[in-house]
């Protein structure tokens, strides 16, 4: 099958993504990162196939998805289940939430994603 993650060829639109995240990435970044969630790593900007998720944590096949105002037309809405799909066949899941939800409720959208996440990470 070839790379799955994070493919190298991919790796300078990573580099670009991580470097110009929106605000409500960054904001969510600043409680995922420096194993804050119960000690699990999660990365930003991952590669899965052909894709680039805003943040991933491999230990527990967890993709978290931060969607703007252009994930809300249809082209987009069917694009992104694909996506998703593509993604979930690898025993991913995929957790979506919009940019408002992280501007109007950091903390539930955090809470959201504790909901996934086991109550320690194994040592590794």
């Amino acid at each position: 099958m070839g790379e799955l993650f994070n493919k190298a060829c991919m790796k300078a639109k990573r580099k670009s993504l991580r470097n110009n995240m929106p605000e409500p990435e960054h904001r969510l970044w600043l409680y995922l990162r420096g194993r804050k969630m119960k000690g699990y790593k999660f990365r930003r900007q991952a590669s899965i196939e052909n894709y680039i998720v805003d943040f991933y944590c491999p230990q527990l096949k967890l993709a978290v998805e931060i969607d703007g105002d252009s994930h809300r037309e249809p082209k987009a809405i069917a694009r992104d289940a694909q996506r998703q799909k593509n993604i979930e066949r690898h025993g991913i899941r995929v957790l979506r939430f919009a940019n408002i939800e992280i501007v109007e409720s950091l903390e539930g959208v955090v809470a959201a994603i504790m909901n996934h996440v086991p109550d320690t990470a194994c040592s590794q």
